[in-house]
């Protein structure tokens, strides 16, 4: 139904959800799923409020982003699903996420992408603003939501 998932994640329980709902369709297959990562990069989180984060902490941010996509590859091992993880550098504050998901949900040519949603309404919504509401206006592609619990 669905050869090639991608699915969005950030090690939060919402993209957890994201990832087992893109396991359950993938078993009904068969399908490849992709975990998808994006790191801001230095560049994005020095400067960000005045705080400046030194390399070796930032260092550090990517290896918990690597960890995240290694217990996603863990998870689909487990599941008997076909799939891997990759992380993706946000370049610059001028290209946003849900922007890079786009790009590469068009080079990997996915034919669902998965995201979680937290659902925020009203002004938290507007301040903080949706990745997916931005992935789902300009995606090629079926997209599934997944609502966090809560």
């Amino acid at each position: 139904m669905y050869p090639r998932i991608m699915v969005a994640i950030d090690g939060s329980d919402t993209s957890k959800l994201a990832l087992d709902e893109a396991i359950r369709i993938a078993k009904a297959g068969p399908s490849n799923v992709l975990a998808v990562l994006v790191f801001e990069s230095e560049a994005e989180v020095v400067g960000y409020g005045g705080l400046v984060i030194p390399n070796s902490q930032v260092e550090e941010l990517r290896a918990t982003a690597l960890s995240i996509l290694g217990e996603a590859k863990e998870t689909l091992d487990q599941n008997g699903v076909a799939g891997g993880g990759e992380l993706i550098e946000k370049p610059s504050e001028k290209i946003d996420i849900a922007t890079l998901l786009q790009q590469q949900a068009e080079r990997w040519e996915a034919n669902l992408v998965v995201l979680g949603t937290h659902g925020r309404r009203g002004l938290q919504r507007m301040v903080i603003g949706s990745v997916a509401e931005s992935f789902v206006r300009q995606s090629n592609c079926p997209v599934l939501l997944v609502r966090g619990k809560g």
